[in-house]
């Protein structure tokens, strides 16, 4: 009988069991109402006493032929299973399966979990077949007990990928390296168990695969089958780097661009026009002949670099301008502090060679590892002269021929695979940098017979642990950390500062510039609107203008202002004459002598005047509008005998007055 047929019969005993507990109190049926259409089964009544017996039914529970009868939720639950270690015609309970707790080791015992298990750590011990507890990966290939005889090339340099070292004393080698790793890790993560033996050769014959820094080329896969690569793919050059600091004598103008020095000087010579424009009228420091004008404007824009300007600015206007322009200034010049400095401290590494065809062109000398694809690569795509390739063995003797260079029998770059430059640059990061285009190998990979089995497996092994974290335990092992080599990127020569820098300040400084002349031309033509009359040509008011604006402007406060302090003296002085010590005979004498050759005129007196007052009378005339002489140039005449009489100049002076 199978297990349908316990399950039936345990669920006829707990009918029976419900019938008993219910009693036969009530053993009618119910008919229920009969379509024409009905079923067979539909003519069967239903049992007054059904409510009852399914409840004891589901209160019925004990210990059946299939097991334990519980129904729970209308649902009969399942039993524990017993699981069991078969050994040869024997077998072992190592442990139970329920529903409720999963995987125990016992049942009912206190140290069951509260949570649902599926460890096996839960089993006891299993026998495996070979009375082994270490549970078999699967069929072994091959199956005549053979091991796998895995081929190791034996070369000189780059120990880093592959390294063979015998033992004299036991007669045995010993391989090592960033392959053997790789390989040891793949076939770990086979499905199955593959034993293999390492077996260094120096030519591959007869040898179920190979394994080391073995690139996958077309030429190659003619021969042998290879799984998928492990490794970066690609050739490349590296070339030395040297630092390119500017030391030549003017590098003082390599941190800005020609057109941001260009901008700066116009915009240094506009600000001083403009400053000029607006301070010409009413400040004596932008005055004077016109080569001392023009000097004035030169001088005052190019000082505001080091703040150096003496001169004042008295028109608010003026000031706004300033103020713009000299913060302006002072960002233009710390950038091209920061800029100069930059180049002149850090250091600037560039590669030497930046191009294949420079090499091609120059004749230089090229490097190659020893039995690599590469000069043929290089024959076919670059054309290169074979007797300007130079071969090397190891690291150290390419960055001998590197060091040395072209011209001195070394070599100027050298081309290699992706993974020997990167073990390069580790060890010399600051020396050497790789440049150029990188030509599409497909890397790495192991190499099988023709139609081998593993092919496809090994591949997907392959993939698997190069996607997880054991590929870079590996390749910090062997090559360490690579991030400790600065980038070569970052260590390039700083860019000359351009106009798209800093073209918004110099927008500023140009609308608030042309702002504060807009404003004080028009404030200026509506002061003089009566030069710009409709019946005068443009070129006369044109004319009429430029006379206003030479003028001074003693409207001004700066004008009022030193006018009343020289009138206030001059009052003081004809208020008491006599204040004054007596004047001394030398005094009269040089006074004196101004009226040897006649008697002096007004306008002599007026210039004297003027030149004690400060004020230049050729400018614009005598302030007096008849032309004449006031009473306030008196003073000026000095006698030394104070009983003398005036001279008759100032007689008729004082006839006019």
């Amino acid at each position: 009988m199978n297990i349908f047929g316990l399950w039936a019969y345990d669920a006829t005993t707990a009918l029976a069991m419900a019938v008993e507990k219910v009693g036969a109190t009530n053993t009618g049926f119910r008919k229920t109402s009969i379509l024409g259409n009905s079923t067979d089964l539909e003519t069967f009544g239903v049992s007054q006493s059904g409510p009852q017996l399914l409840q004891a039914l589901l209160s019925t529970a004990f210990r059946g032929l299939s097991g334990d009868f519980h129904i729970v939720d209308g649902q009969l639950q399942s039993s524990a299973y017993k699981i069991v270690n078969v050994i040869g015609n024997g077998r072992k309970g190592v442990g139970f399966w329920t529903a409720e707790k999963g995987i125990v080791r016992e049942l009912n015992s206190t140290n069951m979990t509260t949570t649902y298990s599926t460890s096996k750590s839960n089993l006891g011990a299993i026998i495996w077949p070979g009375d082994t507890t270490s549970p078999p990966k699967g069929w072994v290939i091959p199956t005549n007990r053979k091991k796998l005889r895995v081929g190791v090339p034996v070369k000189d340099g780059f120990s880093e990928f592959v390294k063979v070292t015998p033992n004299p004393n036991t007669n045995k080698t010993t391989v090592t390296g960033y392959c053997i790793d790789v390989f040891d890790a793949v076939m770990a993560a086979l499905p199955y168990a593959v034993p293999y033996d390492y077996i260094p050769f120096a030519t591959p014959d007869g040898k179920a695969a190979v394994v080391g820094d073995t690139t996958i080329i077309a030429n190659r896969s003619q021969y042998a089958d290879f799984t998928l690569p492990y490794t970066e793919s690609g050739v490349s050059m590296i070339v030395p780097i040297k630092d390119k600091k500017r030391k030549n004598a003017w590098v003082f103008l390599k941190p800005l661009t020609w057109d941001l020095w260009v901008t700066s000087f116009c915009s240094f010579v506009f600000i001083g026009f403009v400053i000029w424009v607006l301070e010409h009228r009413i400040n004596e420091d932008f005055r004077g002949p016109p080569s001392h004008q023009v000097g004035t404007i030169f001088w005052f824009s190019f000082s505001t670099m080091v703040f150096a300007h003496r001169e004042k600015v008295v028109s608010n206007l003026a000031r706004f301008v300033v103020i713009i322009w000299v913060f302006i200034v002072l960002i233009l010049t710390q950038s091209y502090t920061a800029s100069l400095t930059s180049m002149l401290t850090v250091q600037q590494l560039q590669p030497t060679v930046s191009d294949v065809n420079e090499l091609i062109k120059k004749r230089e000398y090229v490097g190659y590892q020893k039995g690599s694809f590469v000069p043929g690569l290089l024959k076919r795509m670059k054309n290169f002269d074979e007797s300007k390739l130079k071969m090397y063995n190891s690291t150290e003797e390419c960055h001998e021929l590197l060091t040395e260079g072209s011209q001195n029998g070394g070599i100027a770059a050298a081309f290699d695979e992706i993974p020997y430059i990167k073990l390069l640059l580790g060890r010399y990061c600051s020396k050497y940098t790789m440049v150029g285009p990188i030509y599409k190998t497909d890397g790495f990979g192991f190499a099988f017979p023709i139609g081998s089995p593993l092919v496809p497996d090994v591949s997907r092994a392959i993939l698997n642990v190069t996607e997880g974290d054991k590929m870079v335990e590996i390749e910090k092992a062997w090559f360490g950390e690579q991030s400790s080599c600065p980038d070569p990127n970052s260590l390039v020569s700083s860019n000359s500062l351009g106009v798209e820098s800093f073209w918004g300040l110099f927008l500023i400084a140009g609308v608030a510039s042309i702002s504060a002349l807009i404003i004080y031309t028009a404030l200026f033509l509506y002061e003089h609107r009566h030069v710009l009359g409709p019946k005068t040509s443009i070129w006369k008011k044109t004319v009429e203008v430029a006379r206003h604006f030479d003028q001074k402007d003693l409207s001004s406060h700066t004008f009022r202002k030193g006018e009343l302090q020289d009138r206030n003296g001059i009052n003081g002085m004809e208020a008491s004459p006599n204040s004054n010590p007596p004047p001394t005979p030398s005094s009269f004498s040089l006074q004196a002598s101004a009226f040897t050759n006649g008697p002096p005129n007004p306008s002599s007196f007026s210039n004297h005047t003027d030149q004690e007052q400060g004020t230049p009378s050729h400018e614009y005339g005598d302030p007096n509008p008849n032309g004449q002489t006031t009473q306030e140039i008196m003073p000026a005449i000095e006698f030394g005998n104070p009983n003398q009489d005036r001279p008759t100049a100032s007689k008729s002076t004082d006839q006019n007055h």
